[in-house]
């Protein structure tokens, strides 16, 4: 029996087994998605080890059980499961993963998700950014996270931007955020050298972030708590902003991107100033005088009109993809012009990029390859904020007598400037090329270590040149003979970092810690140099370079004049030495030189932990060392700690809570920034030389230009942080809160040393004093429309934040410089105890009952008000309809003031009676002595961004994959009760020796441009 029982056995065994084989299929096929082949996807047969991977067509084969199921998955697509059913051929198309993709936020060496961040952090996508014409990266967030404000400082092409993370932390220091491009963390000093002051005041500040094209960016994500932004150590205590570039990921067979877009753009306001006829009437009435006969040459020009334009810009854009089945590579060339809305301001910009993955020994050992190289040209007219009491060319237009003929030789004697004599005989042109350069090695050791080399490299080779030709008129430095200045800057940068990484998955727990060691090194080296008395074809340049190849030895500076030449050495120190004999086309000139370079070394880890994917720590620590302190302080630790409760994981929290995870945190960050170099150490240079307005030269002596303080450290901010992420019906309602507070210790301050000190000035940190930043943030979104069709969502943010200086013990500074005729060595700001920095200290205005002024313009006090928003907000709305899209969004700032020196210094009654034009709101300014007067709100609501496009339905047989067109508005509308151009203004009116930028103060600035832009993509 038992015999028999064994042998039916194995007949049906063996029944089996043949049938088992019988059943094998061999299923072909392709996996696409809506542009193309997809290579790369994993196809696996369910249930089974059993799978392939697509290869460069996105074709694959695979042997399959007859009745199995395939799966289907792709990093940013839905997966997908398709059953065999016998069938021979599948192909598969699959579809973007939209949630997915926006839930990957790139943090500091590594990434995570939106729901299992522990810190506050914020991501916007490239679809997301704003539109339109674009200088840098910053434009493209500007309002679209809370806590974050960007201020572009002007309308001129290149302008800086002046960042906010959660405020301003520092007294001296710029307080803009780290940016980190493609793992390079970037240097926070300028790139652009100025170029050259050969006029009063110089030229306005360049965008180090210029040479980024903006269609090579993929995401900029946002760290703005100490458990974010701590493993960045010294550098994260004002915030850090992380930009990543686009790969060549979900490009398939090679794809080709061509964009194109064509820009209309002209002043969005102007002044209402007096025609001739008006002025001539005014004048008669407030001085009871005729306009002089010197000025009156029946001309009625609009000088405004002479210096502006409507202008025509564009940019254009060509991108290769490829994606293979061991990697992906996306090449990029971009040329912009942008025309400025001012006569002679514009940017060009030519940047290429190439960008490589790829794998090898089966996935083991990773090379990735970031490169860009970019040439920016800039062009600038005479717009320097820290022009004197002539103004600069759009001073002049404004106070220029419309009685004065639009000609450039035409001038009257005494310190009032022709617009169209500036246009003619000013030019100013900055060159800059920059090369960024990163390369990385990962290593899989095994399913748990991994580690990775990264070595970067940063340079930037940039020259300015100036040039006020003998015709330059009513200036006494140069009229008559003419001036030049030619500056240089070398700014490089050699990043080298090596982390190893763990991450080990438990039953119900995960563990990811990565440790690391970085290094990284500042260079800037370059020259300053002028020249005076232009000869036939001087090019100060090529005089400059000539002089500098006679030369033997090291040296600091040299210079001319008519009565000799000198030649002064540091290494070693030479204060006697003569230049060779030389011919030069200039009547004086000097050349001062400077090479210095700055260390930072750093030790740092990181540990996340998650247990039952509910909750999740982190720990982070760095140490960093900079060469920029002395031995006993040289480093610094800076540690930190977070939580975060994914509440919607609980049973208790009901199934339509998508999201809803509780965030707590705490750390410390460092800042050294506005520090500069080797300002622990008393050293000497020989002082800066310079050309008088006689073309006199004076051999310069040696100058103290740091003193001895062993005891300078870090600033330090302690940074606290609670806040909640909430989301409903798969975050269709979505949204988060946050609370912080950050307090900034130990401020680095430049404070100016009591007579009869011999040394002029020292650096040290202010032992109490305290900056605070404490506030709220908020953002909500929900998707109102959500169908195959159609799609309507709109996003919102706001954040306050209160901003205080604590601890200053008698500490006091003046900045906020004024400038403008009347208002030399002027400020109108303060620092003071328990008061926000950038506090108003000016004198109260008051009139009596004839409407005539009544107070004394020395009785100044603070006035409660100050130059930093108390409240930023952002909103968007974003509507599709089969193939049209539609886009606005809208930006606002509330609880500042706004300094209008513009006004102080030209729209008044005072300055018009002494012929120059204005307004007519201009004659009710009875002063022009500083006061309240001046001070007005800057509360604002703009139209930021207002975009229209259209996908075209293509057959399949055209030779395009997708093709569309929009057009964009930028800067459309602006609803403000402030009277000068526009409130969201920065001019650098300069520091008054105190190292502490401006804010909110109006003087002069570039017109804030309004544009159309008409935009064409096309892939094939």
């Amino acid at each position: 029996m038992k015999k028999m029982l064994l042998k039916h056995a194995f007949y049906i065994i063996a029944m089996l087994f043949s049938t088992a084989m019988l059943a094998q299929v061999t299923v072909t096929g392709v996996v696409s998605d809506q542009m193309g082949p997809l290579p790369g996807v994993n196809v696996l047969e369910k249930g089974t080890q059993n799978g392939t991977v697509t290869g460069f067509d996105g074709d694959f084969t695979l042997e399959v059980a007859e009745d199995a199921t395939l799966v289907f998955s792709y990093v940013g697509f839905k997966t997908q499961e398709v059953a065999v059913d016998g069938q021979t051929t599948i192909n598969v198309t699959l579809v973007e993963d939209a949630a997915k993709l926006d839930e990957v936020v790139v943090i500091g060496y590594g990434t995570t998700t939106v729901k299992d961040a522990t810190g506050s952090v914020s991501s916007v996508a490239s679809e997301d950014f704003n539109g339109g014409v674009i200088s840098s990266p910053e434009q493209l967030i500007q309002g679209k996270t809370a806590g974050v404000q960007i201020s572009v400082a002007s309308g001129e092409p290149g302008a800086a931007a002046n960042i906010r993370i959660r405020g301003s932390n520092s007294i001296r220091s710029n307080n803009n955020p780290l940016f980190v491009v493609d793992g390079i963390p970037l240097s926070d000093q300028g790139t652009v050298p100025a170029t050259g002051g050969i006029i009063d005041g110089g030229s306005t500040p360049r965008n180090p972030l210029s040479f980024i094209n903006p269609n090579d960016i993929e995401s900029i994500s946002i760290l703005k708590d100490a458990s974010a932004t701590a493993i960045y150590g010294s550098r994260g205590a004002n915030g850090v902003v992380i930009v990543t570039t686009k790969s060549g990921k979900a490009a398939k067979g090679g794809v080709f991107t061509f964009s194109s877009n064509l820009s209309v753009s002209s002043p969005a306001n102007d002044f209402d100033l007096f025609d001739a006829e008006a002025y001539k009437t005014n004048i008669l009435d407030v001085t009871g005088s005729p306009v002089p006969n010197v000025d009156d040459t029946g001309a009625n020009t609009d000088w405004q009109d002479v210096i502006t334009r409507t202008t025509f810009s564009s940019e254009n854009n060509l991108t290769y993809s490829r994606a293979y089945t061991d990697g992906n590579l996306r090449a990029s060339f971009s040329y912009t012009d942008q025309q400025g809305v001012l006569e002679e301001s514009s940017q060009e910009r030519i940047v290429g990029r190439l960008n490589l993955r790829h794998r090898f020994f089966d996935d083991k050992l990773k090379l990735q390859i970031q490169s860009s190289i970019a040439r920016v040209n800039d062009e600038s007219p005479f717009i320097g904020a820290q022009a004197g009491a002539s103004g600069n060319i759009i001073g002049s237009a404004y106070s220029a007598p419309p009685t004065w003929p639009n000609d450039p030789d035409f001038f009257v004697e005494g310190n009032r400037l022709n617009p169209a004599n500036i246009l003619a005989y000013y030019d100013s042109n900055t060159k800059t090329n920059r090369l960024l350069l990163n390369g990385s090695l990962e290593y899989e050791i095994n399913s748990n270590f991994s580690a990775k080399l990264n070595l970067g490299y940063d340079n930037s080779d940039a020259e300015a040149e100036s040039l006020a030709t003998a015709d330059f008129n009513n200036n006494p430095g140069v009229s008559g003979e003419g001036r030049a200045s030619f500056n240089t800057l070398e700014a490089t940068s050699k990043l080298l970092e090596a982390t190893v990484n763990y991450k080990k998955d438990f039953d119900n727990s995960n563990l990811d810690i990565i440790i690391g060691y970085s290094f990284q090194d500042f260079r800037r080296k370059g020259l300053n140099s002028q020249g005076w008395g232009l000869g036939f074809n001087a090019n100060l340049s090529n005089s400059v370079g000539a002089l500098q190849s006679r030369i033997r030895g090291t040296y600091q500076q040299f210079g001319y004049d008519s009565d000799g030449s000198f030649l002064n050495r540091l290494f070693p120190f030479d204060d006697t030495d003569e230049l060779p004999f030389f011919v030069q086309p200039f009547e004086s000139l000097v050349v001062d030189t400077f090479d210095n370079t700055d260390e930072l070394q750093s030790f740092f880890g990181r540990a996340n932990y998650s247990l039952n994917d509910k909750f999740l720590f982190t720990a982070t620590v760095r140490a960093d060392g900079s060469s920029r302190f002395g031995s006993d302080y040289q480093y610094g630790i800076f540690p930190s700690g977070a939580f975060a409760w994914k509440l919607s994981e609980e049973d208790f929290i009901g199934d339509n809570v998508s999201t809803l995870k509780l965030r707590l945190s705490s750390g410390v960050t460092g800042n050294q920034a506005g520090l500069g170099y080797a300002q622990f150490l008393k050293r000497q240079r020989f002082a800066a030389p310079g050309i008088g307005d006689d073309g006199n030269v004076n051999r310069p002596g040696l100058a103290t230009v740091a003193v001895q303080n062993e005891e300078l450290k870090w600033e330090s901010t302690l940074d606290m942080n609670l806040g909640i992420d909430f989301g409903w019906n798969f975050d269709r309602i979505r949204g988060s809160f946050d609370v912080y507070r950050k307090e900034t210790s130990d401020l680095l301050f430049r404070q100016a040393a009591a007579a009869p000190a011999f040394d002029p000035f020292v650096f040290r940190n202010l032992q109490d004093g305290k900056v605070i930043n404490q506030g709220i943030e908020l953002n909500l979104g929900y998707d109102f429309i959500a169908t195959e069709d159609s799609n309507f969502s709109v996003d919102f943010n706001i954040a306050y934040n209160d901003n205080t200086v604590e601890g200053l013990n008698g500490t006091t500074a003046e900045f906020g410089a004024l400038n403008g005729p009347g208002l030399t060595n002027a400020f109108v700001q303060r620092l003071g105890e328990g008061r926000s920095l950038f506090s108003y200290y000016l004198a109260e205005y008051s009139e009596d009952e004839n409407g005539e002024p009544n107070f004394s313009p020395d009785d100044k006090k603070f006035v409660d008000k100050d130059g930093l928003p108390d409240i930023t907000t952002g909103l968007s709305l974003n509507y599709t309809l089969g193939n049209f899209d539609a886009s606005a969004f809208f930006t606002g700032q509330f609880g500042f003031y706004v300094y209008n020196n513009t006004a102080n210094a030209f729209l008044n009654r005072t300055t018009f009676a002494t012929n120059r034009n204005a307004t007519p709101e201009a004659l009710t300014r009875q002063s022009q002595e500083i006061s309240t007067l001046y001070l007005e709100k800057g509360d604002f609501v703009r139209l930021q961004n207002l975009s229209l496009g259209y996908n075209f339905t293509l057959n399949e047989n055209s030779t395009l994959d997708s093709l569309r067109i929009s057009v964009n508005g930028q800067n459309l509308f602006l609803i403000t009760g402030y009277s000068g151009l526009d409130p969201e203004v920065s001019s650098n009116t300069g520091d008054g020796g105190t190292g502490i930028p401006s804010a909110s103060i109006d003087y002069t600035s570039f017109p804030r441009p309004r544009t159309i832009t008409l935009g064409l993509n096309a892939k094939f």
